[in-house]
């Protein structure tokens, strides 16, 4: 990956230009972990997210715990959005949290969706998921969930 670097002249903002805003964008990791192949809802969401106003990183399809947690810390993103169709959620989502805190990154927040059965929340709660969004959530709710508990890292 190449980063480019630009350098701006720094304008003072006038009446018709908005003041930069101080706080930063989220950063957010849509992540499609394990065999899954269906990989709309995860595309979906993650424009969504990015026309939110959130800086969005998609990794595509097949990605292992260890891959989504080495890009979660090389993008240093605040979130990480895992989307599953397969029914591994009970060993993959967990199986993430596991590589983010092996890397230091315990503090980003962990959030899934796809084909879980209600019976599954509380356990996955219990592995450190902070969010579980099912068939028939609207965006909507997805985006203000992402703001009410998303921060940025330290």
């Amino acid at each position: 990956m190449t980063m480019m670097t630009t350098t701006t002249t720094r304008r003072r903002p006038s009446v018709m230009t908005a003041a930069p805003t101080s706080a930063p964008k989220l950063r957010i990791l849509i992540a499609k972990p394990g065999l899954d192949g269906h990989d709309r809802g995860a595309k979906v969401v993650a424009r969504a997210l990015r026309d939110a106003g959130f800086e969005v990183v998609y990794t595509g399809l097949h990605q292992t715990p260890e891959m989504i947690a080495s890009a979660a810390v090389q993008e240093d993103v605040d979130a990480v959005g895992l989307s599953i169709m397969s029914g591994a959620h009970n060993t993959l989502f967990p199986a993430i949290v596991d590589e983010l805190k092996k890397r230091g990154a315990d503090d980003v927040v962990v959030f899934g969706g796809g084909i879980i059965p209600d019976s599954d929340f509380e356990r996955l709660e219990a592995s450190g998921i902070k969010g579980v969004f099912t068939p028939g959530t609207t965006l909507e709710s997805i985006i203000q969930w992402v703001r009410e508990n998303v921060r940025p890292r330290a």
